[in-house]
């Protein structure tokens, strides 16, 4: 079955409408463009097997505006319910029966594995839809375009895959299953995520529809170890809590929101990314039941220094308040 019937058929099957990609309409835009350059090339006597120039204004002006739409409604709308479902699942005693009261979440906890299950699908297939109809734009316009695209999609954090909420729940999978299994419980969960080990070093994975791979690195790269206390910028890299803290040169007392403006991240070199960070509570789970001994070795040395910079912060306040 051809990709494009495919994802139809999985968006037609969705219980709830959710914004989609035109797969359909934006394949008759480039059929319909290449069709017009090539019955020109007729008129003037030039070979069919041309194709649109490499910068088409009629692509351009109708392809990437639409496409950019439909993957910034994606984004917000995964990022938005599985912000809900989380939030459901990690809360406890009066607030998680407040949520439910509130309906941000109606059903069993069966339907709330369910509905995570269904929300990474979502990701995966539509980051599929997305890289295939680029990948058709260039084939079309013999062009790297689509890939430059991608990378301007990234920029405006609109890429599915960045998204610090797939990475949450395909930690809330792996938490689940292990805890069914411990409890000798059939496992309901998702079984398409694994955290996976590769000379010490920790992955996150997740593969599907057999062309989607996602491998998401938990190595800190200020640390240049595990995660610990794992946060996620809003440019989508991982890092330890205190690492990050460092990094905006805000300390631990104030916090990542207190970050300036101006600061980057430390890899891309993005400004502006700290603000609106995600803590990864569900991946903070995960990590402390695989890597123990680790965590707990981290837990006490971070222990010390959250002390030591508490201190050291109430003491500045004490002596700017008497004058000193």
């Amino acid at each position: 079955m051809k990709f494009c019937k495919k994802y139809q058929e999985y968006m037609q099957g969705q219980e709830k409408k959710l914004p989609g990609v035109g797969f359909k309409k934006l394949k008759k835009i480039l059929k319909n463009c290449r069709r017009e350059f090539q019955s020109k090339n007729d008129v003037h006597g030039v070979l069919h097997n041309q194709t649109c120039p490499q910068h088409c204004p009629v692509c351009d002006g109708t392809f990437f505006p639409s496409l950019l739409k439909e993957m910034s409604d994606i984004v917000g709308c995964f990022n938005e319910r599985a912000q809900k479902l989380l939030e459901l699942h990690l809360a406890s005693g009066f607030r998680k029966y407040f949520i439910w009261f509130k309906g941000k979440l109606q059903g069993s906890h069966v339907a709330l594995i369910q509905e995570g299950k269904d929300l990474v699908n979502y990701a995966l297939i539509n980051a599929v839809a997305i890289r295939k109809i680029l990948k058709k734009y260039d084939k079309v316009h013999f062009s790297k375009q689509g890939q430059a695209f991608k990378s301007q999609a990234q920029s405006m954090h609109i890429e599915i895959l960045q998204s610090p909420w797939l990475c949450e729940l395909m930690a809330f999978h792996i938490n689940l299953r292990e805890t069914k299994v411990k409890s000798g419980m059939t496992p309901a969960s998702f079984e398409g995520c694994y955290l996976t080990f590769n000379d010490g070093k920790p992955f996150l994975s997740c593969e599907l529809f057999d062309s989607v791979k996602l491998d998401i690195d938990l190595t800190c790269s200020i640390c240049l170890d595990t995660v610990f206390d794992p946060v996620s910028l809003t440019c989508g890299h991982i890092f330890c809590y205190m690492c990050a803290c460092s990094a905006a040169s805000v300390s631990i007392v104030n916090g990542l929101k207190a970050a300036e403006p101006k600061e980057k991240c430390p890899l891309c070199r993005e400004a502006g990314v700290y603000e609106g960070f995600v803590h990864l509570d569900e991946l903070s789970i995960l990590l402390r039941r695989s890597c123990s001994e680790y965590w707990e070795q981290r837990l006490q040395m971070e222990r010390a220094e959250r002390v030591q910079q508490a201190k050291e912060h109430w003491e500045s306040q004490c002596q700017a308040f008497v004058g000193v």
